[in-house]
């Protein structure tokens, strides 16, 4: 990739390379899984995982199905037009595109919050550091990729590098605890029981909010774009959340191998105590490792998403936006430590933001990919492909809906 330039004539967020490259591919691959495998992704799956036995694996499944075919109609539109989310909303409709950047950076804020806290926590579980040291160690690691003079270089590998390890460690506590995996496979497919709760929330967890975008926006400013791409963009959408998906699956047989033995883990912590129960001491120091590099990679994904909803890919030198990154990750970091951590009632409606924002992002591309072919430069779009996409879209409403309800319940009383 070359080097940053401050010239608007260069503008892209992050450094753009001559040709694609898999680094290219491999990053914005791995900046969607592990933005969608942060703090709250590991919480959720262990809780599901806990409640719902080997039949969570239906869940799982059935979430990968729609999040596949919801992320490959948002990347492909992405992708073809050339334009970033929002801009397609403001062509679509003028001021939507502002709208959604506002949801998204009100979410996106809130969520940060959370996962610099989740950062210090994993640190603090690794080492016995102060949490709150711990949080500003690894939030000033995320500003330092973005300082380097070759950013968009520097984030592709570390998302990668970061994601195997949570992977690859997660794997070896998988093994440790000897899932009964017969049962799960068996579940798959015939499920014990049917929880519309854990779908809906697993497919909000894996693309909701910024998380969707966070890949596309990156293959975007990597200078990846337009129908010559396509079946790049496309395989990369596919990939992306099929990576999300072993990471669930993995970290699933991790916590359903401690449950079936009836162990009983820490309501304080769950993941925590499984870990520890399947590979003793070392196992909870692993889990500390496993959830500071979740934290890391989203504080990384929210940062860098966000600020390309707020800036333009062809106007803004990209050092200006590195810099505003910088200030995003700061920012967020102050916050943590002047209030200690995202409270509850703030969460709630950080994730009402998001949960409105995916219908109406998804709405944004499927009236693109049906009407507005001028957008996407005559690019004849796949009638199935978006029939596909309009059908999961029709769930994200749904997913709406539930995530508003908490939030007027927690106004309401």
């Amino acid at each position: 990739m070359a080097e940053l330039h401050d010239s608007p004539h260069k503008a892209a967020d992050v450094a753009r390379p001559a040709a694609t490259g898999r680094g290219t591919l491999l990053g914005a691959i791995f900046l969607m899984a592990t933005s969608a495998i942060g703090p709250g992704f590991i919480t959720q799956t262990t809780n599901f995982t806990v409640q719902l036995g080997a039949a969570f694996a239906f869940a799982i499944v059935i979430s990968i199905l729609v999040d596949i075919a919801i992320q490959t109609n948002v990347w492909r539109v992405i992708g073809v037009s050339g334009m970033r989310a929002q801009e397609l909303g403001n062509a679509s409709l003028p001021g939507l595109g502002y709208v959604m950047a506002g949801l998204l950076l009100v979410g996106g804020l809130v969520f940060n919050i959370g996962n610099v806290s989740g950062a210090g926590l994993g640190l603090n579980i690794m080492t016995d550091l102060d949490a709150r040291i711990g949080a500003v160690i690894l939030a000033a690691a995320a500003v330092g990729i973005f300082l380097s003079k070759r950013a968009g270089v520097a984030m592709d590998r570390i998302v990668v590098l970061l994601g195997a390890v949570m992977i690859l460690l997660t794997l070896y506590v998988a093994v440790t605890s000897g899932p009964p995996v017969g049962d799960a496979l068996r579940n798959s497919v015939l499920p014990e029981q049917v929880s519309v709760l854990a779908i809906t929330t697993l497919i909000g967890g894996t693309i909701g909010g910024y998380i969707i975008y966070a890949g596309a926006h990156r293959l975007l400013d990597a200078g990846v774009s337009g129908e010559a791409h396509l079946r790049e963009i496309t395989r990369s959408a596919a990939t992306g959340i099929i990576v999300t998906g072993v990471m669930r699956v993995i970290l699933f047989l991790a916590i359903l191998g401690v449950v079936s033995t009836g162990a009983e883990l820490d309501p304080a912590s769950q993941a925590a105590s499984a870990f520890q129960a399947a590979a003793g001491h070392v196992g909870y120091r692993l889990f500390g490792v496993v959830f500071s590099a979740a934290a890391l990679t989203s504080v990384i994904g929210v940062s860098y998403t966000t600020i390309t909803f707020l800036t333009s890919r062809t106007k803004t030198p990209p050092r200006t936006t590195n810099i505003l990154v910088v200030g995003f990750i700061v920012l967020s970091t102050v916050l943590f430590l002047a209030i200690g951590a995202a409270p509850a009632q703030l969460l709630v409606f950080a994730g009402a933001f998001n949960g409105i924002l995916l219908p109406v992002g998804i709405g944004v591309m499927m009236w693109v990919a049906w009407r507005r072919r001028d957008l996407l430069h005559g690019y004849d779009y796949p009638k199935w492909l978006a029939g596909i996409g309009t059908v999961a879209w029709l769930v994200t409403i749904y997913l709406a809906v539930n995530s508003v309800r908490p939030a007027i319940e927690l106004v309401t009383g």
